[in-house]
């Protein structure tokens, strides 16, 4: 299980200081923001550390040799809008963009994307699931034309009250899981899967793990603190984000020896990429580098690094 983290969490530095970072810090692979240049405002967005509009044969290059250079490998390509977005101009770019990135995925040689479901945070899942069919298997279709495998992470994207209640990914849950991958069976479709959204929601992250097991493509490492204080006293009617804090990984509520015991014993071999939003280390650009330093610290105690050549017997 190669180690990495999500790109996103340094906007200012260019790629090749993302493979220097990752490099430093002992990681062996990094999720790589690919946004487009104009899109929705929110938290974490809009970051493009590989521009997926101007793919060509040098570029490609470029990127080859920059993972060559630093020997870090790109986990996957990560774009996180909302393709079922109320707002249609929104979830065309949303839908576009997407295609754009599986196609950059494929030429890179990469075989990943990872991405969200969407949803209109108005409508019941079972309103939003004709439309997400419409949307989504012709995407699923076109990632299979090109080889490419679609990673949807779980996190409901419920942070205010315009998201409210359902908030903006529909594949928030096992329930959910289980039947997206019947209606839309295509190996091409897993899960990015991030054991913290479930701690909040307070869904067992160990045993989906089991069920779905040949759905895991790629796995986020962030860590969720639930103040219980406030769960108590607000209730679970309100904002998640009264009684719930993202943190790094060892400093919430994730057993890390048991989940990653787990993802060994069902299989998974797939890369684990750190996700900095712990508003602890939001502070500066030192700060977020010192959460991607003490994130890999902390993680090297259960992956350990594959190294290229064997230790010399004496």
């Amino acid at each position: 299980m190669p180690l990495g983290f999500v790109s996103a969490i340094i906007p200012e530095a260019d790629l090749e200081q993302v493979f220097a970072t990752a490099a430093a810090y002992d990681y062996e692979c990094v999720e790589v923001a690919c946004w487009p240049a104009h899109g929705p405002e929110q938290k974490y967005s809009g970051t493009a550390h590989i521009d997926v509009a101007k793919m060509n044969p040098a570029y490609v290059a470029e990127i080859q040799h920059l993972m060559h250079q630093y020997e870090v490998q790109i986990s996957a390509l990560a774009y996180y809008p909302n393709p079922l977005s109320p707002v249609a101009e929104e979830a065309e770019v949303a839908t576009g963009h997407i295609r754009r990135v599986i196609a950059a995925a494929a030429e890179l040689g990469i075989g990943q994307m990872n991405t969200f479901i969407g949803r209109d945070p108005a409508l019941t899942v079972e309103a939003n699931w004709p439309r997400m069919l419409e949307t989504w298997g012709p995407l699923v279709e076109y990632a299979e034309q090109h080889q490419v495998k679609i990673g949807i992470e779980n996190c409901p994207m419920l942070f205010n009250d315009q998201q409210w209640p359902g908030g903006l990914n529909l594949a928030t849950t096992p329930a959910i899981w289980r039947r997206l991958f019947q209606d839309l069976p295509s190996p091409a479709l897993g899960l990015n899967f991030d054991p913290s959204h479930l701690v909040w929601q307070q869904i067992d992250y160990l045993s989906p793990l089991r069920e779905f097991a040949s759905r895991l493509f790629h796995v986020h490492a962030k860590d969720t603190r639930i103040d219980w204080h406030a769960l108590k006293d607000a209730g679970i009617f309100a904002l998640p984000t009264v009684f719930h804090a993202d943190k790094l990984p060892g400093l919430g509520d994730v057993d890390w020896g048991s989940f990653i015991a787990t993802l060994g014993h069902v299989g998974y071999r797939g890369p684990i990429c750190v996700e900095v939003e712990d508003a602890t280390y939001e502070g500066s650009l030192d700060d977020r580098y010192l959460a991607l330093k003490h994130s890999s610290h902390y993680l090297r105690n259960y992956i350990p690094r594959r190294y290229s050549t064997l230790p010399t017997r004496k």
